[in-house]
């Protein structure tokens, strides 16, 4: 049996605000509106974070 998958809709690409650990050893970085602290701690080391800037998809 045999299923249509046809062509897909491009994901739209928005600017995010993420929190970004601080750790050069670690990548961990968060979106900002799941973030529930003002002034985050990494999750994986627990260094702090800075905000930045990052196109990511748009999650609805």
């Amino acid at each position: 049996m045999g299923f249509s998958r046809g062509p897909k809709e491009p994901v739209k690409e928005v600017e995010t605000n993420v929190w970004v650990c601080t750790n050069d050893d670690c990548n961990g970085w968060m979106r900002e509106s799941y973030s529930f602290e003002e002034d985050p701690k990494c999750p994986f080391c627990k260094s702090s974070m800075k905000q930045e800037m990052r196109v990511l998809p748009e999650l609805k």
